[in-house]
């Protein structure tokens, strides 16, 4: 299943690249493959420890090597290259997130080419997976779980909204705006806020956009990075609690705003699943050929205040 090329050039691996930030192997297992999983996150995202704890369990319990690489500061054409790098060390496979079709399809296809199997995760369509010749797709598909959460919040009374998205930058992550709207049956227009990442202009950011648009009854945040800041928006204007909030992900700081009443709910797109399942199904794959038949969706699920036990045991860990 490995080409000639495949097989020689695993020797010459970039394991001492700046961007690899854990690799593991199970005593138990064969210990014979290794996986790349290259994300667009920054550094300073910390939502991504859960996909590394999920790429570490699964390469101790199937008993492959894995390795975690990303660009520091979250930028695509970075990120192309460090997917160019996994390519040329000839990994087994690679599991890569699809943050920009445009900038990413052709490095991610030249890995194909070059007979390496590769698994899309966490951002991307099924779609775009099958266009660049990926095995398959595990993750949330974006549009349809912001449709989800657009629906919920009109069934709880919104009728005017704001979006905070602290990832304008990666156009699949904007389709969550655009499907809460849809579902909402509201213009998107100009709800969807550039927020950045910095947590003091997130936070200033929806203070100014509150102050202005008072009849915004509703907030949806994509993710902790923009979620914790506008806790601490809410907490200093007065509105924590008053206001529908509504946000995807999970976190330390989004489950304490969801038991105290701050946040109605998250979206748990269970990115512990995103990681952990591309490395057994790769692993399946290449020792046994066999393959799972359809896509995996990974969410969406709302996480409410009656089902945090598990959650907050193992929120920013395996949750």
């Amino acid at each position: 299943m490995k080409s000639t090329i495949k097989t020689l050039a695993l020797a010459a691996s970039v394991a001492a690249a700046p961007f690899v930030t854990a690799t593991t192997a199970s005593a138990d297992g064969h210990g014979d493959l290794t996986y790349v999983l290259v994300s667009h996150a920054p550094d300073s995202d910390t939502w991504w420890n859960t996909i590394k704890n999920g790429i570490a369990l699964a390469g101790e319990q199937v008993g492959v090597n894995v390795e975690y690489r990303n660009p520091p500061t979250g930028d695509i054409a970075d990120m192309a290259r460090i997917i160019e790098q996994a390519t040329a060390s000839a990994p087994d496979g690679i599991i890569t997130t699809l943050a920009d079709y445009d900038v990413l399809q052709g490095p991610i296809s030249a890995a194909v080419d070059q007979g390496i199997d590769v698994i899309i995760m966490n951002t991307g369509t099924p779609e775009q997976a099958r266009e660049v010749g990926a095995l398959m797709y595990v993750g949330q598909p974006e549009y349809d779980a912001g449709f989800a959460a657009g629906q919920r919040a009109a069934g709880e009374g919104v009728t005017k909204f704001l979006c905070v998205n602290h990832a304008i930058q990666q156009p699949t992550v904007g389709e969550r705006c655009r499907g809460y709207a849809d579902g909402l049956g509201i213009e998107l227009g100009d709800a969807m806020m550039d927020s950045g990442t910095d947590p003091a202009e997130i936070k200033n950011k929806v203070l100014a956009y509150l102050s202005a648009n008072p009849d915004v009854d509703g907030i949806l945040t994509l993710g902790p990075v923009s979620a914790d800041p506008t806790i601490a928006a809410l907490q200093e204007n007065g509105m924590a609690g008053d206001i529908h909030f509504g946000t995807f992900d999970l976190g330390e700081e989004i489950v304490n705003g969801i038991k105290d009443g701050t946040i109605i709910w998250g979206i748990d797109q269970q990115p512990f699943l995103q990681a952990y399942m591309p490395v057994v199904i790769l692993a399946n794959w290449d020792r046994y050929g066999v393959l799972p038949g359809n896509n995996i969706n990974s969410g969406p699920g709302f996480v409410t205040a009656d089902g945090l036990a598990k959650v907050e045991e193992f929120a920013g860990e395996f949750r």
